[in-house]
């Protein structure tokens, strides 16, 4: 007891701190508890955002000002083909400089290396003319123009073959795809996402060779782009009062948030992420209140005693909420290192853009200390019962 009325007087060193170094052991636990919570939180926030940012690559790469869509489609994953005439009506109105009409659809790439097919998605773009905002796209145009030539995306998955080390070493590269020969004639970088583990761009007229089923001028996207000075949002406005009732008048950022929210709802990707956060926050709650409960417990005389000579109930509420504060922000610290390894191991793996963003570390950050002074707020509530009556 004098051991502990000695160190309220130390006024250098909080009591707060001292209860936690005490017990040695137990302060290693609560802050590998404290860590493994964030480490969860971190990796399911990181997981999600890498959803939602991998899925919108494309969008974002597009160089234009609004998009037209069938009404049916829900996402690149499902996208439904229109006829290119409601994309070329669009030039009617003053406001709009030039259409551009894209094919894309899933087709069957066969390793060339070990004969494995896998799932890739072609993009099928007119060669005149550059729509993607995508290193090795615009240098790469003309070699388009030949028949069953394509371009590859370096960042696809290793499944699809070493195409892009065999091209940089001035191999001739050819695949199948669809059953039908095709040869690598550039590399441009898009990247993988939960829709597509690999991607190619070819020309219109290639793209119909692939896809013999398809019709010519059935579009599933219309790049619009816009003259300087036009507000996209009234031009869209506008065509959406003009053009029939069977497209979809997005502008770019609409159609950016359209794939978002349907990753985010109309999939169960979205929601199992955002739960398993929650049950991170949970988890890490459960363990820091644990810890100061025991705390608690352990000294429950120590504080009647400090009750006993004068010390207020909110003075020991404040000690306890220190406690849970120091435990968030020493937890909070290996947490986020391990945090950045497991990013670069799931970034190396995956090839999805999981990266530490400072929004997702301090959300992290708020969540770790909300999560301790929740513990610490429902853990203090064993200092009712600290009579001093009970020393006695």
């Amino acid at each position: 007891m004098t051991n502990l009325l000695t160190t309220i007087n130390r006024k250098k060193i909080p009591l707060a701190w001292l209860q936690l170094t005490r017990e040695k052991t137990r302060l290693a636990v609560a802050l590998a508890g404290i860590a493994f919570a964030d480490i969860l939180m971190f990796m399911q926030l990181g997981f999600r955002d890498a959803l939602y940012y991998s899925n919108v690559r494309l969008h974002t790469s597009l160089q234009g000002d609004i998009v037209l869509l069938n009404r049916q489609s829900n996402a690149v994953l499902s996208m439904k083909g229109f006829s290119q005439r409601r994309l070329y009506k669009a030039l009617e109105l003053p406001s709009v400089q030039s259409v551009h009409p894209i094919y894309l659809d899933y087709s069957v790439w066969k390793n060339p290396d070990t004969g494995k097919t896998r799932s890739i998605l072609v993009f099928g773009i007119n060669p005149e003319t550059n729509v993607f905002n995508l290193p090795g796209v615009q240098e790469n145009l003309d070699k388009l123009k030949l028949s069953d030539t394509v371009l590859f995306d370096r960042s696809s998955r290793q499944e699809y073959g070493p195409i892009a080390k065999y091209f940089e070493q001035g191999k001739n590269v050819t695949a199948e795809v669809r059953r039908r020969q095709v040869k690598v004639v550039g590399l441009f970088t898009l990247g993988a996402s939960f829709g597509a583990d690999g991607n190619l761009i070819t020309s219109d007229v290639n793209f119909l060779r692939l896809f013999p089923i398809r019709r010519q001028g059935l579009i599933d996207i219309g790049l619009i782009r816009l003259k300087p000075g036009a507000n996209a949002n009234a031009v869209a406005q506008e065509l959406r009062n003009y053009l029939p009732q069977d497209v979809n008048v997005l502008t770019k950022q609409e159609f950016i948030d359209f794939e978002r929210n349907y990753w985010s709802s109309s999939t169960a990707i979205g929601f199992i992420f955002t739960l398993g956060t929650i049950m991170g926050f949970i988890v890490g709650t459960v363990i820091v209140y644990q810890i100061l409960y025991t705390e608690v417990t352990d000294h429950l005389s120590e504080y009647a005693t400090l009750k006993a000579i004068g010390y207020t109930h909110k003075y020991l509420l404040g000690v306890i909420l220190q406690e849970a504060l120091i435990l968030a922000l020493i937890g909070y610290i290996p947490g986020w290192a391990f945090t950045m390894f497991m990013y670069q191991t799931a970034r190396n793996a995956t090839l999805l853009p999981v990266f530490m963003s400072f929004e997702r570390a301090v959300t992290v950050l708020i969540l770790t200390f909300v999560m301790c002074v929740v513990s610490g707020t429902i853990a203090v509530r064993k200092l009712n019962s600290a009579d001093p009556a009970d020393i006695f």
